[in-house]
């Protein structure tokens, strides 16, 4: 996955795959997420995202699934 800001634009593009991109689909004012031909996301692109999300902090944590015994 990869985030990527570009300031010029103020555009939020999260990458979560490297599948080509079959669809866009706008989910809200500014708020757009691309499919590849399975239906999967590939994409998803915030525009005005000063705005609609907070930029200036990113945080990644993964949770491990518990050992069952």
């Amino acid at each position: 996955m990869k985030i990527k800001y570009f300031q010029d634009t103020d555009t939020l593009l999260i990458e979560l795959s490297d599948e080509i991109v079959e669809e866009t689909r706008e989910i809200s004012e500014d708020l757009y997420i691309d499919f590849d031909k399975k239906g999967n996301p590939v994409s998803i692109t915030v525009e005005h995202a000063k705005q609609k999300v907070n930029i200036l902090e990113l945080s990644y944590l993964r949770v491990e699934q518990p050992v069952s015994n």
